[in-house]
């Protein structure tokens, strides 16, 4: 019996209108029928997106004739196999921006290829082709799959794991090709933009040599870095030789801008270690039809969220104080939130496919990212190891051996006991609380782990007299309306609630500037009632809310006067 074959064909009648047209042709398939599935979420990105949404006009071919083909199910269409050789056709939207989704339009088509290429049930280990047939007006594809043929330009995939963790953009995109770390590197960037090539592969090359460096080796033979310049833009989401990164075009040329984008590069680039390779056992093979939970992501992401900036900083891009202020507003987004008072870090990663993508007006009294609290833990292990190796060992080397145990010897995913059974075996440190506050709401003292390299983290408003209600507002046609009321809060006692109309405070009407509430914060005393006429849905009434003390951190890192000699040489290690 022949083995099955799988190969798609892709082209663009009415790209303007947003369509991909596909064609899948599968031969030699040993069954009675065929069950062909979308997934309904994409690896990186941990929320169902129900990408089926967008699939249309599916039908099945035997010879040229239509054969049966049937929708059994939100993401999954049934074929009669009749024959030798079968092809489907059908059509997908793509008009959504993001890092993530399909974007078409008569200028070019980003294609996320776990939003647009069906899949084989049974069949998510085997190899496929992809051609993509050109419009005459554009000229250029990037993706990480590897090209089998040049002229028809048809590509490959040795399993669909490998075909969804691959984006591919296709337009006129202004790409150039530079060698770092001993690796082909492509970048290519759509929509234009004041960026400046030289600069950019100089400074990424630091970045990709900084971090290869740290892991002890490079393991793609090629990668691709695609970038969507908007005129407001930011994300990223990492692949395994390829990322896809959102950027404003014009912020090129304003200095943090820049720098927060190299931020970015360094985050993504840093994930075709830690995620793509080094990952918990939850994180493949991965089931593309349902949730694939693990509470390790305030390692894979909170991790990279400390790097990316430490990267930054070994490069020479950020000065101290410009690093550690990117550190502190770890600590003042997670502090700053009276959910880090109700999910752990560990809780906010399990959590992920129900909160982190779907905020709403009261995520932040209910949760925490594990991007900020993960990085705020692997600060806590990295300046701990340090201290207590006398600088000879730090995270990095944790990292770097697990790399190799899991990923290069074993090529399996870790449990979390696993990776910290390694970590406290190459370091010699007990790292078990900081390991447990992940799954915890009690607080770590920090400042025990920043004094002993030589540095403090303290709270500017420790003694501030700002008064607050705990809320904010946004003004919409001349109205002012609460967005948000903090838990804890004066106005959240006292009853105000969200999509309130503030009309009036203390019987004098309020302009759409809210400068009569700014008045009273400012020069009214602590513990004062004030009078808050609203409208709630259509129906005025009066709320009485007690002027309370402002409980918002500014938290700042900085060296520490009273450190000796040995903290003060560990913070320049720590900091190099």
């Amino acid at each position: 019996m022949s083995e099955t074959r799988i190969h798609f064909s892709i082209s663009f009648v009415e790209p303007q209108a947003h369509y991909v047209e596909i064609e899948m042709d599968i031969s030699h398939f040993p069954h009675a029928y065929l069950d062909l599935k979308m997934p309904v979420w994409t690896p990186g990105s941990y929320l169902l997106r129900e990408y089926a949404k967008h699939v249309e006009s599916v039908y099945a071919f035997s010879n040229g004739q239509p054969i049966t083909c049937n929708k059994i199910a939100k993401n999954t269409w049934r074929v009669n196999n009749t024959s030798e050789h079968i092809t489907v056709r059908y059509r997908v939207y793509g008009f959504e921006t993001s890092v993530r989704t399909n974007f078409i339009d008569a200028d070019h088509a980003f294609l996320s290829p776990a939003a647009t290429f069906l899949y084989l049930d049974g069949f998510i280990q085997h190899e496929c082709q992809v051609e993509i047939n050109l419009p005459s007006s554009w000229k250029s594809i990037s993706t990480g799959l590897d090209k089998l043929n040049a002229e028809k330009n048809i590509y490959y995939a040795p399993d669909f794991d490998i075909l969804y963790d691959s984006p591919i953009e296709i337009g006129n995109q202004d790409s150039w090709h530079f060698e770092a770390a001993s690796v082909p590197h492509e970048f290519a960037m759509v929509g234009g933009g004041t960026y400046d090539k030289n600069r950019l592969t100089n400074d990424i090359t630091k970045i990709i040599e900084c971090e290869t460096s740290l892991w002890g080796e490079n393991p793609n033979h090629r990668y691709v870095f695609i970038t969507h310049n908007y005129q407001t833009g930011g994300g990223g989401l990492e692949h395994l030789n390829s990322t896809v990164l959102g950027a404003s075009r014009n912020a090129y040329l304003t200095e943090s801008a820049y720098k927060n984008f190299l931020s970015l590069v360094a985050h993504e680039y840093f994930h075709l270690w830690n995620v793509k390779r080094l990952r918990p056992k939850a994180l493949g093979p991965f089931d593309y039809e349902k949730e694939n939970y693990t509470e390790g992501l305030w390692i894979m992401e909170g991790f990279t969220a400390y790097y990316d900036n430490l990267i930054v900083r070994r490069c020479g891009f950020f000065s101290e104080k410009e690093y550690l202020t990117e550190l502190a507003n770890e600590f003042n987004l997670v502090y700053n939130k009276p959910g880090v008072q109700i999910q752990s870090a560990a809780l906010s990663s399990f959590d992920t496919w129900i909160k982190q993508y779907r905020p709403d007006e009261n995520s932040s009294n209910t949760s925490i990212s594990y991007y900020n609290k993960g990085a705020m833990l692997a600060c806590a292990l990295d300046v701990h190891i340090l201290a207590s190796t006398n600088g000879s060992q730090r995270l990095d080397d944790v990292l770097r051996e697990a790399y190799i145990l899991f990923y290069k010897k074993e090529q399996r995913g870790f449990e979390e006991h696993e990776f910290l059974a390694l970590a406290e075996r190459i370091t010699g440190v007990d790292l078990s609380d900081i390991f447990d506050a992940a799954h915890h709401t009690a607080e770590l003292d920090y400042n025990m782990y920043f004094n002993a390299v030589g540095y403090e983290l303290i709270n500017l408003n420790q003694n501030s007299k700002e008064l607050a209600l705990g809320i904010k507002t946004a003004d919409h046609e001349g109205k002012i309306f609460i967005k948000h009321v903090e838990r804890g809060s004066s106005g959240w006692d006292a009853g105000l609630n969200v999509n309130d109309e503030l009309i009036a405070i203390n019987g004098t009407r309020l302009d759409i500037a809210g400068k009569e509430l700014e008045f009273i914060l400012e020069h009214g005393n602590v513990n004062d009632i004030i009078d808050i006429l609203i409208s709630r849905d259509g129906r005025v009434r009066t709320i009485h809310a007690p002027l309370r003390y402002s409980t918002k951190q500014h938290l700042v890192i900085q060296p520490c006067t009273s450190a000796n000699d040995r903290e003060q040489i560990l913070g320049k290690i720590w900091l190099s």
